[in-house]
């Protein structure tokens, strides 16, 4: 890892149009398969089908000092490796507290760069997987088997109506998930594993793989699958999905970036103290906006998201939500774990505090020596601080932990 990722990157100023394909995609784009729509009489395929959330987190990512991915999920673990390798080749979309947490890890004040623009008229999804060095090898047996496999499976599950996800589940150990991706052809016929191909010959009534691979042909010649394959999602589908979540994503990022300088304005004079709760009747459930993304060094920026929890019982008016962000004491903590946070109380031995430093807050545990002295430790990264050296002002109660 560079030195630069080694040490948090400052933060990058301004905003940038977003992305669309610059002539370096084109330039740049090699070992790749074109669109394979088959010729007359073949089934059509979508090849970047797997690809539905094409991205430049990659591009960010280098652009930041992070050689590897796996540098960058070091320093970010709320978000598990293999997730964030999915939405970086775009597997999967991310959600929108995912993009904020990459961003911030990145040093990135616009979580939008991160995004393509799929509107632009230059955007092609092939140069992007191309780009990003995506090598697709069209196998077109499997992907057609894949795609009769889907069409067979809706099939036979729209003539017995008692064929019920949870019966699938229940007696042939297909959970929804799977049935799903099978129907939808998410993946080439030889990708499937073993068990989920028995399952599926047992639903269609053959024996063994290459007795379904000669049954789904068969299917296919008498024609009772041609109207079950054009139900299938292809290119356009997938485009417009695409289109319609990076809209969204925008949208909602959009939203997260509003209330930020909402709160950037109301915090300004506090430091990185929390904006102050809207008081609330005394019947009214205490809800709590979920604040946090990492900083490096172990920091985390009191960054408001899109998530809500109910405070607990016996909380002070001026409590607020805090994501840990990472294990930074322990496997005992996790980093999804939300914590209550009370700036008004004084923190205790045996218990947690945060700590207001400059750049942002820090959790720590807490503990005291022989001559009673207040110390906070924390394990990820190691750190021991003299607590009772710090103003009071600086020093906050955590009065709960939340870990689901």
């Amino acid at each position: 890892m560079s030195s630069t990722a080694a040490n948090a990157p400052s933060r990058a100023k301004g905003k940038r149009k977003p992305k669309g394909l610059s002539p370096s995609y084109k330039q740049q784009m090699v070992g790749h398969t074109p669109s394979a729509p088959g010729r007359p009489g073949e089934i059509a395929i979508d090849p970047y089908r797997a690809y539905p959330f094409p991205n430049a987190i990659r591009e960010e990512r280098k652009r930041a000092g992070y050689s590897s991915l796996l540098a960058l999920s070091q320093k970010m673990p709320e978000i598990p490796y293999i997730r964030l390798s999915k939405i970086e080749r775009g597997e999967v979309f991310a959600k929108p507290a995912e993009l904020l947490s990459i961003a911030a890890t990145l040093g990135l004040e616009d979580a939008s760069r991160l995004l393509v623009d799929v509107e632009d008229s230059d955007f092609s999804v092939a140069l992007w997987a191309g780009l990003s060095g995506e090598k697709i090898e069209l196998n077109r047996e499997a992907e057609e088997l894949a795609m009769l496999m889907a069409a067979a499976l809706r099939s036979r599950r729209a003539q017995d109506p008692e064929l019920t996800l949870a019966r699938l589940n229940e007696e042939f150990s297909l959970p929804a998930v799977i049935v799903s991706r099978i129907e939808n052809a998410a993946k080439a016929f030889d990708r499937w594993n073993a068990n989920t191909l028995s399952s599926v010959c047992a639903i269609l009534g053959v024996k063994s793989r290459k007795d379904l691979a000669q049954h789904l042909r068969a299917s296919l010649e008498r024609g009772e699958l041609a109207a079950w394959l054009n139900r299938i999602p292809g290119a356009p589908e997938r485009e417009a999905r695409t289109r319609h979540k990076m809209a969204e994503l925008r949208t909602k990022l959009g939203q997260l970036e509003e209330r930020y300088s909402s709160y950037k304005a109301s915090a300004s004079s506090h430091g990185n103290e929390p904006a102050k709760r809207t008081p609330q009747a005394a019947s009214d459930p205490l809800t709590l906006q979920v604040l946090g993304v990492p900083l490096g060094d172990g920091l985390i920026e009191p960054y408001p998201n899109p998530h809500h929890v109910h405070a607990p019982d016996g909380s002070g008016p001026n409590a607020y939500a805090l994501r840990m962000c990472r294990a930074s004491l322990g496997a005992a903590i996790p980093a999804q774990a939300i914590l209550i946070v009370d700036p008004d109380r004084t923190p205790l031995s045996s218990g947690l505090a945060i700590l207001r430093e400059k750049e942002g807050l820090r959790v720590l545990a807490v503990t005291t020596d022989r001559e009673g002295r207040l110390y906070g430790h924390s394990s990820n990264p190691e750190k021991d601080i003299a607590l009772d050296t710090m103003a009071p002002s600086d020093l906050q109660l955590v009065t709960a932990i939340l870990l689901s």
